[in-house]
C-alpha cells in the first residue's frame, strides 16, 4: 500500500503544519479548505517557518523551493478523487467530520486511506459514515507540528492491519515517532493532559495557590517547560473543556469533571491566548 499522494484538509495552525512535514518528506501535497484567505494564511504560516529554517542555516533556498513546489491549494474535495491518503484536519466537530468522510468516502479511489487528526473524537464513529471503515484510522499530530516528533495513530474497531502498517511507515518517513493507540475518548495524550489541566483548574478555584504559584510548582518541581494554567491558555480553553465533556461523557467517570471555572472564563469568552485572556491576559 504505496503512499505518493497526499490530501490534507483544513489550513489552520495544524492542517498547514501537517502539510508542511508531508511536502518536507518528498510527498506531493494537496492543501484543502473552504475560503481562499483560510488557504493563503495556511500557506503564509509554511513559508514563514521554512524562510526561518534557512535562515537558521537548516535549509537552503533550494530545499525550501523544492517543498513549496510540491505544496499545491484546493478549495474543491474534488481534488481527493487521485490522492492515496487524505488528512483531515477540520474544526473538533463530529458532525461537520462525519460529513467530510462521507464525501470523501464517495470521492476519494477505493486504496485510499482516510485518516482524522482529531485529538479526541471516536475513530470507529467517524468511519461507520463510510463503506470502508477498515480504511480509517486516526493521525494525531502534536502541534506545532514541524517541531513536535509524536503522532498518536488510533486504530478504530474495523482498521485493517495493512492500513495501520502503512500510516506507520508513513510517519515514520515524515521524521516522527509514532505510537500504536487503540479507540477510546482522549486517547492516551488528552486522557492523561487533560485532567492535569482541568485539576490545575480546580486548585486555582478553590483557592489552594495563585495561578503564577500553580503554575511555577509543575514547572520547577516537574520539570514541565510551561504550567498547566499557561498551557491551558495556549491550547484554548474551549478546546480544553471541549476534550474534558468528551472524556467525562465517553468514560462516565466524575474525576474527569470540567471545572466551573473552566466553564465560567469560557462562557465569558476568555479562551486564552487567542482570544486576548485566559488565565493570563495577553497584549
Amino acid at each position: 500500500m504505496g503512499i505518493h499522494k497526499v490530501m490534507v484538509i483544513g489550513a489552520g495552525q495544524m492542517g498547514s503544519g501537517i502539510a508542511q512535514v508531508c511536502a518536507q518528506a518528498g510527498y506531493e501535497v494537496t492543501l484543502n479548505d473552504v475560503k481562499p484567505e483560510f488557504l493563503e494564511r495556511g500557506l503564509g504560516v509554511i513559508i514563514k517557518n521554512l524562510s526561518r529554517d534557512v535562515e537558521k542555516g537548516r535549509k537552503t533556498e533550494e530545499e525550501k523551493a523544492a517543498i513549496l513546489a510540491r505544496l499545491h491549494t484546493s478549495l474543491d474535495l474534488q481534488d481527493a478523487r487521485d490522492v492515496d491518503i487524505v488528512i483531515e484536519a477540520a474544526v473538533e466537530n463530529m458532525d461537520i467530520k462525519q460529513s467530510i468522510f462521507k464525501q470523501l468516502d464517495e470521492i476519494a479511489p477505493a486504496h485510499a486511506i482516510l485518516a482524522t487528526n482529531t485529538s479526541s473524537l471516536p475513530i470507529t464513529e467517524i468511519a461507520a459514515v463510510t463503506n470502508r471503515p477498515e480504511q480509517v484510522i486516526g493521525m494525531h499530530f502534536m502541534n506545532p507540528v514541524p517541531v513536535m516528533k509524536l503522532v498518536e495513530i488510533i486504530r478504530g474497531l474495523a482498521t485493517a492491519d495493512e492500513v495501520y502498517k502503512a500510516v506507520e511507515e508513513m510517519t515514520v518517513k515524515l521524521a516522527k515517532t509514532p505510537v500504536e493507540v487503540n479507540d477510546f475518548p482522549g486517547f492516551i495524550s488528552n486522557r492523561i493532559l487533560l485532567p492535569m489541566i482541568n485539576e490545575a483548574i480546580y486548585a486555582l478555584y478553590e483557592g489552594v495557590a495563585t495561578k503564577e504559584a500553580i503554575d511555577d510548582v509543575m514547572k520547577l518541581g516537574m520539570n514541565h517547560p510551561m504550567g498547566p494554567l499557561t498551557l491551558a491558555d495556549f491550547i484554548g480553553l474551549d478546546t480544553c473543556l471541549y476534550i474534558m465533556e468528551i472524556l467525562h461523557e465517553g468514560l462516565g467517570d466524575s474525576k474527569y469533571r470540567p471545572c466551573p471555572l473552566l466553564r465560567k472564563y469560557v462562557a465569558a469568552g476568555w479562551l486564552g491566548k487567542k482570544s486576548g485572556r485566559g488565565f493570563y491576559v495577553y497584549e
